[in-house]
């Protein structure tokens, strides 16, 4: 909420989409931020989450970024027939339709920075490849200081950007 507020009073030709993933993924508005929880449905679509915010972000003109925040591997996917895949632990083919999507993003060139709130080691290991395969970076928190984490991100991102403007 306060990333919203930040881009809305600050920013406000900058774009905020927002996209939730469990088991399935859905863009929200910013008015449901207040109201968003976990839902309680198994699963960790990243593979969905980063279909939708790809075509969220193909509408938008300037520095591309997805915020991936999640606090699990990916344990769902989209199937060819639209079905929803799930099974835990992860299969090959839940990770490797997550990381096309990463290498599509790559293409696209969206940037994907992830703030894990899990420190388990397949997490880990899984974003350092989408990091690598992205140029993304990524973060260890916790929710408590999730917020202080994506806010000093983006301003930091800001500020190099306009310096990157007044050098060029």
């Amino acid at each position: 909420m306060a990333l919203h507020a930040l881009i809305s009073s600050k920013y406000p030709r900058d774009y905020l989409g927002l996209v939730g993933f469990s088991r399935t993924a859905a863009e929200l508005k910013a008015e449901q931020l207040p109201e968003v929880s976990w839902d309680f449905d198994y699963g960790t679509n990243m593979h969905e989450g980063l279909m939708i915010a790809r075509r969220l972000l193909a509408k938008q003109s300037g520095t591309k970024q997805i915020i991936m925040i999640t606090d699990g591997e990916p344990t769902a996917h989209v199937m060819p027939n639209g079905q929803i895949f799930f099974d835990y632990p992860t299969r090959p083919e839940t990770r490797d339709a997550t990381l096309r999507q990463v290498m599509l993003c790559s293409k696209e060139d969206i940037v994907i920075n992830t703030f894990m709130l899990d420190p388990n080691p397949y997490l880990s290991e899984f974003v350092e490849k989408m990091s690598q395969l992205n140029g993304g970076r990524a973060f260890f928190t916790t929710p408590e200081n999730l917020g202080d984490y994506v806010l000093v991100d983006f301003l930091n991102n800001k500020r190099e950007m306009l310096r990157g403007r007044r050098a060029g």
